[in-house]
């Protein structure tokens, strides 16, 4: 009897290797952005990996060390650079993940840390090496939004400029879902949501056009956002977000600019890379060579920049503060600064809004009605327009009629029409109520009450409204 439990010692340390072997491939997640293809192998441990490129047909074999089986659970999403995902035995008996490619493509792997709501995870980031544009994957997460109505314009005669562009950024995507709300709200699609109808309405605007930083469903780093905007010439780069605190009491919306430490920080970096000159100084950088003498140049020029847009940062920022106010409530009345990393270009003037703490019940709901949505794009739009009035950039449409003294078109003016006249009107019906058709509208119920001179919030059935 006194040797069983040396037995039993004996029988663990010959198992333990087999007991450690216990690691799972708990799915696969596909997402495909313009270019770039990311998977994502979910598992129950720590990966153990190696990788290696195979030919006829092309295909990358990741083989993982403590997998044992074959199972890859579910397999989400598809791009076209893949053309299927599936498990096989090595000659070494471990598991290996295949990934065939419809053409050959660089890769970059690496592994992550559990981050709720994720556990550990192998990343493979996929490049295709003759890179030609494709497009991304269907988004079947977020819902697209209904178009605006065409609207009728009054563009003035002898005004020429080019368009002002605004660069929108949805906050997270694709395998970053963002915050997550107590009922399952994710950042990601809250963020595109708001973002599509803030493109609409800028889009609709003459002497404005807007980009999206991402036009689907997928991950792009941080970092690399300003340069997608600054690849289309962004006048302005706003990043949309909602927030989320452990404090689920925590509610309102919020502004943020680049803080200077931050964007020393980058303007140090920048200079380090020559080839960053010449996007940032517009051609200048093609005459200033690497000398030290010359590198001042370089630093006073880019000091200036970095300035400029500092400055207009910050002021678009108070002007949407104000617009915000007049929808929805505001956790801070001030632009806050911080060392967030899409606000690190110096060359583009940036902010970062957040719309509302999606980790609050009230507002979680609010972030994910499309009325709310539409409210709070509609006040960014206003806020950009109305600084873009009155400092536009000197070559474009805005500038121009600035300069003629004429006012910048509406999006509802009718030919003829001035924008008083063009004004929407409603007829009150029986059981409605002002707050009723602020909600319906998308205005707030103290733009009702101002536009139409009304001493309270009462109506009466028959009454005529303007709706601003």
């Amino acid at each position: 009897m006194r040797l069983w439990p040396a037995a039993l010692v004996v029988c663990c340390v010959l198992l333990s290797p087999w007991l450690q072997a216990a690691t799972t491939v708990k799915g696969v997640r596909i997402w495909a952005s313009p270019d770039n293809t990311r998977l994502v192998l979910d598992l129950s441990a720590a990966p153990s990996h190696k990788s290696r490129r195979l030919t006829n047909p092309e295909r990358l074999e990741i083989e993982l060390a403590d997998v044992s089986s074959l199972n890859l659970g579910p397999v989400s999403g598809s791009a076209a650079l893949v053309k299927r995902v599936y498990a096989t035995r090595t000659p070494s008996a471990a598991t290996a993940v295949v990934i065939e490619l419809s053409q050959s493509a660089a890769e970059s792997i690496f592994s992550l840390p559990p981050s709720p709501p994720y556990g550990h995870r192998l990343v493979i980031d996929l490049k295709p090496q003759a890179y030609r544009s494709q497009s991304p994957a269907p988004v079947t997460e977020v819902k697209s939004v209904t178009p605006l109505p065409a609207p009728k314009i009054v563009t003035p005669s002898h005004a020429t400029g080019r368009d002002i562009v605004i660069a929108i950024d949805a906050g997270h995507g694709g395998n970053d879902p963002g915050a997550v709300g107590p009922n399952g709200t994710h950042e990601k699609r809250v963020t595109f949501a708001i973002s599509q109808m803030l493109m609409q309405m800028i889009n609709q605007q003459p002497g404005l056009k807007a980009v999206l930083t991402r036009t689907g469903d997928y991950y792009i780093h941080p970092g690399k956002r300003p340069d997608v905007a600054r690849q289309k010439q962004a006048d302005l780069l706003i990043s949309v977000h909602a927030d989320a605190v452990k404090n689920r009491k925590a509610h309102g919306a919020s502004v943020w600019v680049l803080s200077m430490r931050r964007a020393t920080t980058e303007v140090g970096r920048m200079l380090e890379q020559t080839e960053q000159h010449s996007e940032l100084l517009g051609g200048v950088a093609e005459v200033i060579k690497d000398s030290a003498n010359e590198r001042y140049l370089a630093q006073t020029v880019l000091d200036l920049s970095m300035n400029h847009s500092m400055v207009t940062g910050f002021e678009v920022a108070k002007e949407v503060l104000r617009e915000l106010d007049k929808v929805a409530h505001l956790h801070k009345k001030e632009p806050q600064a911080a060392s967030l990393a899409v606000l690190k270009a110096p060359d583009i003037p940036s902010i970062l809004i957040e719309t509302g703490f999606i980790s609050n019940y009230n507002e979680e709901r609010l972030l994910k009605d499309s009325g709310h949505q539409r409210k709070l794009a509609s006040a960014i739009f206003g806020a950009v327009k109305s600084y873009f009035e009155q400092q536009p950039p000197a070559d474009s449409m805005f500038a121009a009629l600035k300069q003629q003294g004429r006012a910048v078109p509406t999006q509802s003016a009718s030919v003829g029409q001035t924008a008083a006249t063009a004004d929407r009107i409603h007829r009150v019906k029986a059981g409605e109520s002002l707050s009723k058709l602020a909600r319906q509208y998308g205005v707030s119920m103290a733009q009702l009450r101002q536009y139409n001179k009304l001493r309270d919030d009462n109506i009466q059935i028959g009454q005529v409204l303007r709706i601003p």
